[in-house]
């Protein structure tokens, strides 16, 4: 094996020298940005800022989502340390999503990325109107 490559069970391999912005897949960096920058990912994690929610109400309010992907998603974020899981010894079983310490620093960063995307949303529709324009002049002149 590789020195700097790591086999264990259940971590993908990767090589200690990923830096910031490193493209490989292999690397930690990008694995984790590319899970909570996850459309799904960010929903749960806004969702879940100071509260706990059982799998039926974030279902509930997170449009689109499938039980499935639902499932998914709160499981990785579980595993990554953002999500915490508790289940209550109830029949019906009953099971509680909460924010680890850990999600809810992650929490600020995508409230301030929200906030970025609100007030530079009218700026961002005008620049794909115009992007559209061009493609569909375009598209004339080629046809």
């Amino acid at each position: 094996m590789e020195e700097g490559t790591s086999k264990s069970p259940g971590h993908s391999a990767h090589t200690d020298d990923c830096q910031q912005w490193d493209p490989r897949e292999d690397c930690d960096v990008r694995q984790i940005l590319d899970r909570i920058a996850d459309k799904w990912s960010l929903l749960v994690i806004a969702l879940l800022d100071g509260q706990s929610l059982r799998f039926t109400e974030l279902r509930r309010k997170i449009d689109g989502i499938s039980q499935r992907m639902l499932t998914v998603t709160l499981r990785q974020l579980e595993r990554d340390g953002l999500v915490r899981r508790t289940v209550y010894p109830v029949v019906p079983p009953r099971v509680d999503y909460e924010l680890t310490p850990l999600g809810a620093t992650l929490h600020d960063t995508i409230e301030a990325l929200v906030t970025w995307t609100e007030r530079h949303q009218a700026e961002i529709a005008a620049a794909r109107d115009e992007y559209d324009r061009r493609a569909a002049q375009k598209q004339l002149v080629d046809a």
